[in-house]
């Protein structure tokens, strides 16, 4: 009796009188997830992008920062130029690499010109003197830049010149923490074309008008 019945429900299985319930929920967990899918996507692309933009307002900032170990000796510290406040951290840091014995020289990059007719030069090498004293100021050499020059990878060009009259084969740069990474970028792509022996590090001077947690923002001094 039990075979008789269990070989007339398969018979009618096969027949298809009978839906298979099993192909029929699957169907329907595939249509509901087809349906939800959409919703899904409209959720998860936003949550993503959200995330991204808060981690990248927290911590952005320190990727602005590529700051090289302090080499034991260097022939040329550069400052390089910039705002009035980067200007009063960045030559300030070059002549402590001067005073520590890192550096054997500052190279110091200046407008040409003159100032109510007296030449550039002469006034930093005397700003030099009566701030660092004697000494320090007499191992600083200027680069003149001209009007031409207006932003770092004009400057960087410049320098490169001044370097290589001075026959320097090992240079650390000084510039804000927040410029050292684009700072290197411009420096390596120069001086791969103009002078590739050069060896290059990259210090930073700690500008505080930077705030690495608070980048996009000005921070009043």
């Amino acid at each position: 009796m039990v075979v008789c019945c269990q070989a007339i429900c398969k018979q009618i299985r096969n027949s298809g009188l009978v839906p298979d319930i099993a192909n029929k929920s699957s169907s329907v967990s595939l249509m509901n997830f087809n349906t939800n899918k959409p919703r899904l996507v409209r959720w998860v692309v936003p949550s993503f992008f959200l995330v991204f933009i808060l981690l990248t307002l927290r911590w952005g900032g320190y990727l602005l920062v590529a700051s090289d170990p302090t080499p034991t000796h260097v022939d040329l510290a550069v400052p390089l130029q910039g705002s009035m406040v980067g200007q009063s951290v960045r030559v300030p840091e070059a002549i402590a690499l001067l005073q520590h014995g890192v550096a054997d020289r500052v190279l110091l990059s200046i407008s040409g010109g003159k100032y109510w007719g007296t030449a550039i030069a002469p006034l930093a090498r005397h700003y030099l003197e009566m701030t660092y004293g004697e000494e320090p100021a007499q191992r600083v050499d200027f680069c003149e830049t001209g009007p031409e020059v207006n932003s770092t990878a004009d400057e960087a060009r410049v320098l490169a010149q001044c370097i290589r009259e001075r026959s320097a084969h090992t240079v650390i740069v000084v510039t804000s923490n927040y410029h050292t990474r684009r700072a290197r970028m411009i420096w390596n792509r120069i001086l791969h074309d103009r002078d590739p022996e050069l060896k290059l590090w990259m210090h930073e001077a700690q500008d505080p008008e930077f705030n690495p947690n608070k980048w996009w923002k000005k921070v009043s001094v």
